[in-house]
C-alpha cells in the first residue's frame, strides 16, 4: 500500500514538474520566436504580407488623392458655361488634377456636338479613370486567396515531416506530437491572418473607388444638364 502511494506521489510530482517546465517555456517563447518556428514557408508568407501592405497604401493614397475635389468646382464650371465663357471653363477643368475634372474637360472639348456624342466621350474617359483607380487592386485579391493556401501547405508539410520522424525513430510521446503539431499550425494561422487583412483591405479600397466613381457620375450628369439649359 505504501509503495502504491509512493508511486502516485512520484507520478504527481513528475506531472507538476512537466507543467512547470511547459509554463516556463511558454514564458520564454516570444511571438517572434514562435513565428520563426513556422518553417521555410513563413518566408513567402512574410513576402505576401509586405506586398499586400505596399499595394494597399499605394492604392489608398492614389484613390484618396483622386477623390479630393473642390466643392465649388461644378458650380464654377456651370456659371462659366451658362455665361458663354467656355474658355474659362476649359482652363479650370484642364488645370484641375482629378478624374472628375478630366471627364468634364473632355465634355467641354465636345461642346457643339450632339449630346449623345458628348456623353459617349465622357463615358470613355470615365472608364479609363476607373481603370486607373482599380489598378493593382487585383493583387490584394490574389494575396487574400493564396496566403491561406500557403499556410495550409506549410502545416501539411510540417505534419508529414512530424509523422515521418515518428515512424523513423519510433518516438511518439504525447509531448512530442503536441509540440510538433502546434508549431506546424503556426503557418496556417499566419496565412489566415494575412489573407483576412488583404481581403479587408481590398473591400475597403473597392468601397473608396465606388465613392469616387459616384462623384464622377454625378458630375457628368450635372454637366449634361448644364449644356441643355439656356445660356444667360
Amino acid at each position: 500500500m505504501n509503495l502504491f502511494l509512493l508511486q502516485i506521489a512520484d507520478t504527481a510530482q513528475q506531472i507538476a514538474n512537466a507543467a512547470q517546465a511547459a509554463t516556463n517555456e511558454n514564458k520564454d517563447l516570444s511571438m517572434i520566436n514562435l513565428l520563426f518556428q513556422g518553417g521555410p514557408l513563413m518566408i513567402p508568407l512574410f513576402l505576401l504580407l509586405i506586398i499586400a501592405m505596399y499595394f494597399f497604401f499605394e492604392r489608398y493614397l492614389a484613390i484618396n488623392k483622386a477623390s479630393k475635389i473642390d466643392e465649388n468646382f461644378m458650380s464654377i464650371i456651370k456659371d462659366h458655361i451658362l455665361s458663354g465663357n467656355v474658355a474659362a471653363a476649359r482652363s479650370l477643368a484642364k488645370n484641375t488634377n482629378n478624374p472628375v475634372a478630366r471627364i468634364i474637360d473632355k465634355g467641354i472639348q465636345r461642346i457643339g456636338k450632339p449630346i449623345d456624342a458628348i456623353e459617349k466621350s465622357m463615358e470613355n474617359v470615365g472608364r479609363l479613370e476607373m481603370y486607373k483607380l482599380e489598378r493593382n487592386l487585383s493583387v490584394l485579391s490574389l494575396v487574400s486567396g493564396i496566403a491561406p493556401m500557403f499556410g495550409f501547405l506549410g502545416t501539411i508539410v510540417g505534419m508529414v515531416q512530424l509523422f515521418y520522424g515518428i515512424s523513423s525513430t519510433g518516438e511518439y510521446t504525447l509531448s512530442t506530437i503536441a509540440s510538433g503539431i502546434y508549431v506546424k499550425m503556426i503557418t496556417s494561422a499566419t496565412g489566415l491572418i494575412i489573407g483576412l487583412l488583404a481581403y479587408v483591405g481590398h473591400s475597403f479600397l473597392n468601397a473608396q473607388v465606388d465613392k469616387t466613381v459616384n462623384r464622377m457620375e454625378v458630375a457628368s450628369s450635372d454637366f449634361i444638364d448644364t449644356l441643355q439649359e439656356p445660356t444667360r
